[in-house]
Order: structure tokens, then C-alpha cells, then sequence
């Protein structure tokens, strides 16, 4: 016997009915970002390592141990993405997008890095993210955080905390940084071994580290806001203005930093404590370098990217999806004649009934044998056509869920019937 193939270790199956709170996920956050005017684009799922290496930074983790990255038969350098902002500015500048002035984009879709898998986090996993081209003031932060409280709201979600920093200018963050390292230095031998060998490379990123020893030592380093300049403090002051204006709670964590280089000015996250270690939902910030080191004009920009898995994850833990259910009616169709008959019914309860959810049996079967099946996939009704049905122009409808009589039911009236018993549930 053949052995059967599994799946590569992080890349996951999405099987029903799980998959229709992805589908839920997905349908909400569209309605909420098209409301607000963002549009959508569909990336494609490789590109250039250059891309990455030039804006995420060369000397990322990201970049150095978690890409896909392999040679096309021209020798160049190509990786599966492993986020999807610099796609974004990419087919800005290569397309033209942003010389109209303002834009809004939305995007969903994989990414892809080596990672070891744990839950919540896989080496496939997938993102829905919000971007914004063209605006300075920090009322467009204020808008996107907006944007994911609404999608909350609209999908249910507890438990959930906004924390939110800024990082300043670049000026603001070279000097800080040296700073920083004037710290770090002196207590370089209290360090951990990760944080050390970020020492020379990413600095910042320590502020990030999950090391008890080390997080106690960084209570007393110095805070990124005595760095910051006069318009890098208004700005961020804007920011609280706004969201304390649109009645958003949050909380100001100095040591919440960004894994990715290109940020710039406000950052923030989403985070919960119901799903261990993997605590952030959805994170974001200001990045108005990224489009001029990607080749562009220098195009404020500003936005935020969420995880699915965890984001499905906690909201199957707070049950605010509704359980799936079964199909509204299985059609049962006994005898060569109804069997022809059974497809165009279907189809034309179809184009009657939008919304209507209904199963043709396509493999024969007796009628016990059929209504086993209508049974096991959860059907409402059964819709019974046989040849003495067909002879009469009608089928007989039994309900499988609720205790009542089965009736027969004139084909030119049943899709009036099923929309009034459907509506009524």
C-alpha cells in the first residue's frame, strides 16, 4: 500500500466547518474597510528578495532565518512573502498608485516565514491588512486603530487591549538609540544571549525581548520619549487626542517597538492574554520612510496587518461565531426520471432563492440511504422527489430537525414554502 502523503510541518489545512469562520473573518473585515473607503488589492504571492531585504531591514530575523527564498532559472532571487506592506509599496510605485495623491488599500492572503510552529503561529499564515498613502496628520493612525475597534465590535471580540508608542523620527531614533546602547553597554554582561547579539544590529528590538532577567534590566534604560523631538511629540499627542476623542481605550508601553525596520512615528498593537505567548492580534504603525527606500517620491504612510489564525483562534475561544449549520433542504430524488428532474428543480430554487441552501443527492441510493445522508449533513428539510411526485407536478417536503408532518407541496409554489419555513427559523 502506497504511504500517503502529510502536510509540510507549519502549513495547515483549513477544513470546514472551521473555514466558515474564516469566511465570517474575512466578510466583516471587507465590509468594514470598503465603508471606509479602502479598496483592495490581491499581491502576488512572490517577489524579489530584494524587496524584503530593503525594507524590512538585511539584518532582520525576518530576512536572515525566517524567508523562503530560492533562485528562478535566471538566477535571480525570489521569496515567498513574508508580509505584505512592502507588496503594497511595490505596486504602488510600479503602477503609479500614489501619484494621485491619497490612498487607501486592504489585502488578505498568506505570508510565509520558517518559524517554529506553535499555535496561533505557522510557517503558512495568513493576514488581512489596512494601508494608507498620503496623509502626515496622525488622524489616519487614529483612523485605522478605528477601523480594527469596529471589526471587534462587529465580530463579537473581548478581552482585546490597544498598547501604543511612538518612535519618532529617524533623527529622534538615532539619537535614542545611542542612548540606548550607552545603556545596554554597560550592562551588556546582564543581557541575554539574543539580546546581545542584537546589540550590533537591531538595538531597539531588545526592548522587545521576552527574558524576565532582561525585561527587569530595561525598567531603567532610558524611554524614547526624552528623545523625541518638539513635532514627534505633538504628533503623538495628536494620536491620544484622537483616540481619546473617538472613546478608545489604551495604554502607553515604551517598550513596544516594531520587528519591522521601516516603522517610523506612532506603532501600536492589539493584544489579549487568552492565547499564551502569541498575544498580539493586530499590529501597526506609521512607516513614512518605506515608499522613498523602495524608489518612490517620500509618501507618508501609515497602517496595520492582523493574523488570522489568532484572530479565529480567540474568537472561537469567546464563542462569538455562530455554530455552523446544516444546509436547508437535501433533495432526494428516486428513479431515473426525478433524477433528471432534481438538478433543473434545484437550479431554478436557486435562482428563486438566493440565499437558499440546498443539496442535490447525486450518487442513486434507495430511499433510506438518501435520508441517511440528508440526516448526517444536517439538513432542515428533505425534499422527497419521486416518480408518483413527479407524475403529480409536486414533492413531498419532511422536516428532519423538528417534530412535524411531512407535506406535500406543488413545485411551482415550494420556493414561497422553504423562503417562509427558511425566513422563520
Amino acid at each position: 500500500m502506497t504511504q500517503a502523503l502529510r502536510p509540510v510541518r507549519g502549513f495547515n489545512d483549513i477544513l470546514p466547518p472551521a473555514s466558515v469562520h474564516w469566511q465570517r473573518l474575512e466578510n466583516e473585515a471587507a465590509a468594514v474597510l470598503e465603508q471606509a473607503g479602502y479598496g483592495e488589492i490581491r499581491l502576488p504571492v512572490v517577489e524579489s528578495t530584494d524587496l524584503f531585504a530593503r525594507s524590512i531591514g538585511a539584518s532582520s530575523d525576518i530576512v536572515e532565518k525566517e524567508m523562503y527564498s530560492f533562485p528562478d532559472r535566471q538566477g535571480h532571487s525570489l521569496s515567498l512573502r513574508p508580509e505584505a506592506t512592502a507588496g503594497c509599496v511595490r505596486a504602488g510605485i510600479t503602477q503609479g498608485l500614489f501619484d494621485g495623491g491619497q490612498l487607501r488599500l486592504w489585502y488578505r492572503g498568506p505570508m510565509f516565514r520558517h518559524e517554529r510552529p506553535q499555535k496561533g503561529r505557522y510557517r503558512q499564515f495568513h493576514q488581512i491588512g489596512a494601508e494608507a498613502f498620503g496623509m502626515t496628520g496622525a488622524g489616519i493612525e487614529a483612523e485605522l486603530i478605528a477601523l480594527a475597534a469596529r471589526l471587534w465590535k462587529r465580530i463579537g471580540l473581548n478581552g482585546v487591549t490597544l498598547k501604543i508608542n511612538t518612535l519618532g523620527s529617524f533623527e529622534d531614533r538615532k539619537r535614542y538609540r545611542a542612548a540606548l546602547l550607552d545603556f545596554l553597554h554597560r550592562h551588556e554582561d546582564s543581557l541575554d544571549d539574543d539580546s546581545r547579539r542584537r546589540l550590533g544590529s537591531n538595538p531597539l528590538r531588545i526592548l522587545d525581548s521576552k527574558v524576565a532577567a532582561t525585561r527587569e534590566l530595561l525598567e531603567n534604560a532610558p524611554r524614547i520619549v526624552d528623545s523625541l523631538g518638539s513635532a514627534s511629540a505633538a504628533h503623538f499627542d495628536e494620536l491620544r487626542r484622537q483616540l481619546d476623542a473617538l472613546g478608545i481605550a489604551y495604554v502607553c508601553d515604551p517598550f513596544l517597538v516594531r520587528g519591522l525596520d521601516y516603522y517610523t512615528g506612532s506603532v501600536f498593537e492589539w493584544v489579549t492574554d487568552a492565547l499564551g505567548a502569541q498575544d498580539a492580534i493586530c499590529s501597526g504603525g506609521r512607516y513614512d520612510g518605506l515608499v522613498e527606500e523602495l524608489g518612490g517620491r517620500r509618501t507618508p504612510a501609515a497602517g496595520w496587518a492582523l493574523g488570522m489564525e489568532r484572530l479565529v483562534l480567540l474568537a472561537e475561544s469567546q464563542a462569538v461565531f455562530p455554530a455552523p449549520s446544516g444546509p436547508d433542504a437535501y433533495l432526494v430524488a428516486l428513479g431515473e426520471a426525478p433524477e433528471l428532474r432534481a438538478l433543473a428543480l434545484a437550479e431554478a430554487l436557486r435562482d428563486r432563492l438566493p440565499r437558499l441552501r440546498l443539496i442535490v443527492n447525486a450518487d442513486g441510493g434507495s430511499l433510506k440511504a438518501q435520508m441517511r445522508r440528508a440526516d448526517k449533513c444536517g439538513a432542515r428539510f428533505a425534499i422527497i422527489l419521486g416518480e408518483s411526485e413527479l407524475a403529480n407536478g409536486a414533492v413531498t417536503v419532511k422536516p428532519l430537525l423538528e417534530k412535524q408532518e411531512q407535506l406535500a407541496v406543488a413545485q411551482d409554489v415550494l420556493a414561497d414554502f422553504l423562503a417562509q419555513r427558511i425566513q422563520a427559523a
